[in-house]
């Protein structure tokens, strides 16, 4: 099961659907559990409507003692290595803590969860939100004028003492997740994304139902405050209108055509092209003609360009996802939408956020699903040519080879096979030795993977068995694709993968998400960093994060040659690719080990050791300082 990395719909879906104290045990006397697949499973039956968990007092109160009993029991009973699923445990008792009226249990276990975040910006700003609701507790127990007095005060108080040049960039986009959060969109984005698994089997994961959880606490207990919310985080932006200093544009390359010594085809493994956004830059296949016939016998019709495979991964011509009549109408309209949310997260008050709000403000639950798969859609449809565009900035002598690979847009995606995964495992053989028959130097990867994905999506249709059945097949069905990609980029010495990290602020390794968690020495797995050069609160950390690049509201277009500022793990990749692309347009000598050397070598780590920043210019000194061949 292959999931984009398209930052949108992740923001989105975390809004509608979400995912101590001592042990009796020494941690030494438990067993250790090391990767998510050692995870135990838990199931929960529930009768009726998921939503209501989310809005009925009783409905969440059962569920809620049965998941925290589980949730003290594995910790009391395991070692967990893992900080980030410690975080998860910890934040969901924290939640049913404070709900059931111990506040004192619910910042202690915040003390612990802050603890355990190692990103700045992500430990100053969590739990903010509930310490100023706490606060203001004490004052009015009754969700009365007093208490919203109160909570404003304590919430300004305690936000007004944050660093804005550490935590500016969160506390946007929680501004821009106050503004468009709904009970609409809570209720909408869990009965469509959990309903109808649920009928099926008549119960819900323990990682459903901790979601579902936190959810009650978020509809319940924040959702009311959303416009003290709103101006609290407004007043505090708009007294802080510093934009932080931008370090990529002192440290960029960038080439002329005389200073190229002849073309350096980069492979584009994504969710398609717009080969008219790049006219210039496009690798050309010079067997093949534009006929509706495989004219060379490789086995891909019209692959003039590159080559394509559908959700099923068979071979198709089209380099873009091929859009219906209305889907090609809705187009404008999801752009606007699409820029609005990229400037509410940035904090532009501009005409398209303007259209979002009022959009997101008549959302029914019933509209809700229609709005996310649409907008999961535009992001597959722009992934691949915003990603294009940063690969081949500044560097004439780039040539674009795309190999698309399609992702579901639905909310319910398809149940996952073995066959799937077979057919899969050998589109990916088919792509790379594509890349290798014309020339392939680099590749870039802005997607990825894991058996958890899998599960999920067995859930969703109500499909697999018991929870502990599904990780089992999970787990088959994964190792085929994992397996065949590792063996396909072994067989490639020759070219680099560069492989986004992933934007779910998680461990890759314990994770184990592919292609980020495959070690090779020719790829590289790219962390994101802002303007500043700053971790972002959702980039994907590891001791497998080779470097760090700019992810942050990079600039490129997307089809129909608009230009849009993304951020993910996904536009730090093409940052490096297109830095090694360079290289080679200079040196087309350069080995891969060089290449990873160069970029690594000369990056500049941390004094916590978390960032391996990228340092382009600087590797072009090592570039020149080598001795001609």
């Amino acid at each position: 099961m292959l999931t984009g990395m398209h930052p949108l719909l992740r923001w989105i879906s975390a809004i509608t659907v979400a995912a101590v104290v001592s042990c009796g045990l020494a941690a030494a006397d438990k067993p250790k559990i090391t990767s998510q697949d050692q995870l135990p499973r838990f199931e929960y039956p529930l009768g009726g409507k998921a939503t209501a968990v989310v809005t009925d007092a009783a409905a969440y109160a059962a569920l809620a003692a049965r998941v925290r009993a589980d949730l003290e029991n594995l910790l009391a009973t395991y070692d967990i290595e893992d900080r980030t699923t410690l975080q998860g445990i910890q934040s969901t008792l924290m939640g049913i803590d404070f709900l059931a009226g111990d506040t004192d249990a619910a910042l202690k276990r915040l003390a612990i969860v802050r603890d355990l975040e190692a990103k700045p910006a992500n430990k100053l700003t969590t739990g903010v939100l509930l310490e100023s609701v706490i606060a203001a507790r004490r004052v009015s127990s009754s969700e009365d004028a007093a208490f919203r007095k109160a909570f404003s005060q304590e919430y300004a108080k305690r936000i007004g003492a944050l660093p804005f040049a550490i935590v500016g960039d969160n506390l946007k986009q929680a501004k821009a997740g106050a503004e468009i959060v709904s009970p609409a969109l809570i209720l909408g984005g869990v009965d469509s994304q959990i309903q109808p698994g649920l009928d099926k089997t008549g119960t819900i994961s323990g990682d459903v139902a901790q979601g579902l959880i936190n959810q009650h606490l978020t509809y319940t207990t924040f959702l009311p405050l959303k416009d003290e919310r709103v101006a609290v985080l407004g007043a505090y932006l708009a007294a802080h209108l510093v934009t932080k200093p931008d370090i990529w544009a002192a440290r960029d390359v960038a080439l002329q055509a005389a200073d190229t010594r002849g073309p350096v085809v980069i492979g584009i493994w994504d969710s398609g092209l717009d080969v008219a956004a790049y006219p210039d830059n496009l690798w050309a296949n010079p067997a093949e003609k534009p006929d509706g016939k495989d004219d060379d016998g490789n086995g891909f019709v019209d692959d003039m360009h590159g080559i394509a495979f559908d959700l099923h991964a068979n071979p198709e011509p089209d380099l873009l996802i091929p859009l219906t009549a209305e889907q090609r109408a809705d187009y404008p309209a999801m752009s606007g939408l699409t820029k609005g949310l990229l400037d509410l997260q940035a904090n532009i008050d501009s005409p398209e956020a303007g259209a979002l709000r009022t959009r997101m403000a008549g959302l029914q639950p019933q509209d809700v699903q229609p709005f996310l798969e649409q907008l999961n859609l535009f992001g597959n449809y722009t992934h691949g040519t915003h990603v294009a565009g940063i690969a081949i900035a500044g560097n004439p002598a780039a040539r674009l080879l795309m190999a698309r690979i399609t992702f579901d847009h639905h909310l319910i995606p398809e149940v996952p096979t073995i066959e799937q995964a077979r057919r899969e495992a050998a589109s990916y053989r088919s792509t790379v030795a594509y890349f290798q028959a014309h020339g392939v130097r680099v590749v870039n990867m802005s997607w990825g993977g894991s058996p958890q994905d899998i599960e999920a999506a067995f859930e969703a249709n109500g499909a697999g068995g018991t929870p502990d059945e599904r990780r089992a097949k999970a787990r088959e069905i994964y190792l085929i694709t994992l397996e065949a990609m590792t063996e396909v980029m072994k067989a490639a010495p020759d070219i680099l993968f560069v492989v986004a990290a992933g934007n779910s602020d998680n461990n890759a390794q314990f994770s184990d998400v592919f292609p980020s968690g495959i070690d090779l020495p020719n790829i590289l797995t790219v962390g994101a960093v802002d303007q500043a050069g700053e971790e972002t609160s959702f980039s994907t950390f590891g001791a497998n994060v080779d470097v760090h690049a700019n992810g942050f509201e990079v600039p490129s277009k997307v089809p129909g040659g608009e230009v849009m500022k993304y951020s993910g793990t996904s536009m730090a990749a093409p940052n490096v690719a297109n830095l090694a692309a360079k290289f080679l347009a200079v040196r087309p000598d350069l080995t891969v080990a060089q290449l990873v050397a160069l970029i690594t070598e000369s990056a500049d780590r941390s004094a916590d050791g978390r960032i391996n920043l990228l340092n382009p210019k600087r590797s072009f000194e090592r570039v020149q300082a080598l001795p001609s061949r």
